[in-house]
């Protein structure tokens, strides 16, 4: 027996998905490792710093070894030095942490499943506006209680994605691109019934 997801507008039709997907249980430490390796993945990792063998000149010894008094110095690059290098200089780096699919989709499965237990999940196919209007897409997300939260779809509509993107609080994905931190943060979910079944199939 299948769940119902239940329609964002008042007297529309329900959609039965199956138990498998968005009736798993929640499972708090899987989706926590979900969400900050995807967090980890969108680090850029690009920061680079010069280390004395980086920096250009000091090539010869600032003065003898014995005798001047002061500290025996080999190069003007020295850490101590100013204009010298970075003593632990950082060097461009990936962040990703290792997910497998089997970890993934179970996470995924239990995020959705929560937000259809906890009354934010929510299916219609009245998203698409007629024209590039983002008054008309408020206008729908008005009558959907959408004030912060994600639009889930199975193809971008040019239309859609024109009105959608000066909104702050409103996301717009396929569901092949959604991600779990837009999932988590939004207040409602809105998907249209080939995207529910897109996930369905993609999460089984």
């Amino acid at each position: 027996m299948g769940l119902q997801i239940p329609s964002a507008i008042g007297g529309g039709s329900s959609l039965e998905v199956s138990e498998t997907v968005f009736g798993r249980d929640y499972n708090d430490s899987l989706v926590h490792q979900l969400v900050v390796a995807y967090l980890a993945g969108a680090r850029s990792g690009t920061k680079a710093q010069k280390t004395r063998s980086d920096v250009s000149g000091g090539g010869a010894k600032p003065w003898r070894q014995k005798g001047s008094g002061r500290a025996r110095a080999g190069t003007t690059r020295s850490p101590l030095w100013r204009t010298g290098g970075v003593t632990f200089a950082a060097r461009p780096r990936s962040y990703d942490q290792k997910l497998n699919k089997k970890m993934y989709r179970a996470a995924m499965r239990a995020i959705l499943s929560e937000l259809l237990r906890q009354g934010r999940l929510f299916v219609s196919d009245d998203v698409y506006p007629s024209a590039p209007k983002t008054k008309e897409f408020l206008k729908k997300l008005e009558v959907m209680g959408v004030n912060r939260g994600l639009v889930v779809t199975d193809v971008i509509d040019e239309n859609l994605y024109l009105a959608a993107r000066n909104l702050r609080d409103v996301e717009v994905c396929t569901a092949s691109s959604v991600n779990p931190v837009a999932l988590v943060h939004s207040e409602r979910v809105i998907l249209t019934s080939r995207a529910a079944k897109q996930l369905e199939v993609g999460l089984t």
